[in-house]
């Protein structure tokens, strides 16, 4: 049984995992990337690093080319999910992980190609066997990569950082590096 809240005029559905307590606007978002991350097994840092890049937490936000609410679902990718209300954060956030996820299997678990994918569509990426070498779609994966491992976000800044690796070698000594 669903139940509805209003919040700053805008009457948002709940699922019984969220009923309760009152929440703010931001903390049912950010429950909503936690509980459907967790559902549909995805890194909830991933799912918030996407958010965050893609809409700042915005859920009324459409993008110039037609992407809606928190995860930026493009029209058609909503249909196809689905999806009545993309504005409606529960059902924008749920479809946008399970798309995340479809698109994590297709590629292997492989985060790069994934978000290339979310970005820039999996024709592009299969076009360009590999990160489309457009600009938006490589600022796209080194910020959210950037957040998603290092937890900050470059761009803002104006800098230009790779997502930091971390390895041990042989021995089992740990190497943290931002270059290849």
């Amino acid at each position: 049984m669903r139940r509805a809240a209003a919040f700053l005029g805008i009457v948002i559905t709940l699922s019984p995992a969220f009923a309760g307590e009152p929440l703010s606007v931001r903390e049912y978002e950010e429950r909503c990337a936690s509980y459907y991350s967790h559902l549909y097994g995805v890194s909830p840092a991933l799912v918030r690093a996407i958010i965050q890049v893609e809409s700042a937490w915005q859920p009324g936000v459409v993008s110039s080319k037609g992407a809606m609410g928190l995860m930026q679902l493009m029209p058609s990718t909503a249909r196809s999910l689905n999806v009545k209300n993309p504005f409606d954060p529960e059902q924008n956030v749920d479809a946008g992980v399970r798309h995340l996820k479809q698109l994590l299997e297709s590629y292997g678990g492989d985060v790069n190609l994934t978000l290339a994918a979310y970005n820039a569509g999996s024709g592009a990426v299969a076009r360009s066997a590999g990160i489309p070498h457009y600009a938006e779609t490589q600022n796209y994966v080194r910020r959210i990569t950037n957040l998603y491992y290092g937890g900050f976000d470059f761009s803002s800044t104006g800098a230009s950082r790779d997502p930091v690796k971390v390895q041990r070698d042989a021995r089992g000594v740990l190497y943290i590096s931002n270059t290849d």
